[in-house]
């Protein structure tokens, strides 16, 4: 669940929250689904074929509607044309941005079908005799589609606003749905961060995070509990015809592990950042990238243990209740300077977990320093920009 706001005028703030349900749609509805899943991979990719033969042909930039194709393509009128629509706005939006910055977002491609990336997003509308999605008793109603069973582990307030839901099928064959409901909540009051109430966290390979008291947060390596099994069913796969029955019944014990990690890895990341957003009234953490981190590393590997995600989600749980998140920059020498006295060494070996300031002789643990550090930086950072606010 990840909220976004908005400023209102009235002192309160237009709040976005996402239920994510799990779908068991029946043989019929999910038949409809793989409809539309395709119905959206080919009105997309027809529509920016035509895009970019029209600009070669006149120089100017334009993207046909949904309703073009109708006739040439009857099938697309068995599908919601709400997916269709989002389709066009989405196409649209890729533009968008990839113009407004084309060294960071590159040009809108095709959609294969192998991708394995299929969804489709459809809007609610609110007509005299009710809405077209809402919530059941035990279930979603869609247009088309009619009530499809979910689990639904949370019900929403009765004053959120239903905004449009996105159905996606998993590699494994699961349906899901997001479900964005609009609100309107109290803006909170900004926590002011002291040094007693902020808390410093530092990258770590073989730990997830090392605070500045030292704490340590040691997850389960999930991937590394797993990896004798993965490599069972890869030396099976091996000897398989591939295509064939067996094969894929493999392949898919193959994603179902693969997907039960990630969904362990998730909910630590998800419960972890919940208790320290609300122990704490900052956190401070150093912008690294978790690319450049992978790539320069020989052991582990940041991008399978979800420290980004567990940064973005601290970020807006943070901000949910008025509180920070204070990042550092990425090339502050965190690691080689001295918590004590300030004094900044030449350079610190990676293998190294403990050394000694040679100005001040403070003997420091290698990431317990950097997490001390980052804190300092990032309170600094903060009260820097208060300054002129008082000032004025």
């Amino acid at each position: 669940m990840k909220p976004t706001k908005h400023p209102a005028q009235d002192g309160r703030s237009v709040q976005y929250t996402t239920l994510k349900v799990r779908l068991y749609p029946s043989p019929e509805e999910a038949e409809l689904f793989e409809k539309t899943f395709g119905c959206c991979r080919y009105i997309w990719n027809r529509m920016l074929a035509d895009q970019q033969r029209f600009y070669d042909e006149t120089g100017a930039f334009f993207i046909p509607s949904p309703a073009k194709y109708k006739k040439e393509a009857p099938f697309l009128t068995e599908v919601d044309s709400q997916a269709l629509i989002q389709e066009h706005n989405k196409l649209s939006q890729a533009f968008r941005v990839f113009f407004k910055d084309p060294d960071h977002f590159r040009h809108p491609r095709f959609k294969r079908k192998k991708d394995d990336r299929d969804s489709f997003t459809a809007c609610n509308h609110e007509f005299p005799s009710g809405p077209t999605i809402y919530l059941t008793e035990d279930g979603v109603r869609m247009t088309k589609a009619g009530i499809v069973r979910a689990r639904l582990h949370r019900r929403p307030q009765a004053w959120w606003k239903l905004k449009r839901i996105t159905v996606n099928r998993t590699r494994t064959g699961k349906y899901y749905c997001s479900i964005l409901y609009e609100c309107r909540a109290r803006t909170p009051e900004p926590v002011v961060p002291t040094e007693e109430t902020t808390l410093g966290l530092q990258y770590s390979v073989p730990h997830f995070y090392v605070t500045d008291s030292g704490a340590m947060a040691d997850p389960p390596h999930w991937l590394k509990q797993s990896e004798e099994r993965l490599a069972e069913i890869q030396r099976r796969l091996a000897r398989m015809q591939p295509g064939s029955k067996n094969y894929r019944e493999q392949v898919q014990k193959y994603r179902l592990l693969h997907e039960h990690i990630a969904n362990q890895r998730k909910d630590f990341i998800h419960k972890e950042s919940r208790r320290i957003a609300n122990a704490w009234s900052a956190v401070c953490m150093r912008a690294d990238s978790m690319e450049d981190i992978s790539r320069n590393l020989t052991l582990g590997s940041p991008l399978d243990a979800g420290y980004g995600a567990f940064r973005e989600c601290l970020r807006y749980k943070l901000a949910r209740q008025g509180k920070q998140l204070l990042l550092v920059d990425r090339y502050f020498p965190s690691t080689r300077t001295c918590s004590a006295c300030g004094a900044v060494r030449e350079a610190v070996s990676a293998r190294e977990t403990r050394w000694t300031c040679p100005q001040c002789g403070a003997v420091h643990r290698r990431e317990a320093n950097a997490a001390k550090n980052i804190k300092n930086q990032g309170l600094a950072q903060y009260f820097k920009t208060q300054e002129p606010r008082r000032s004025a």
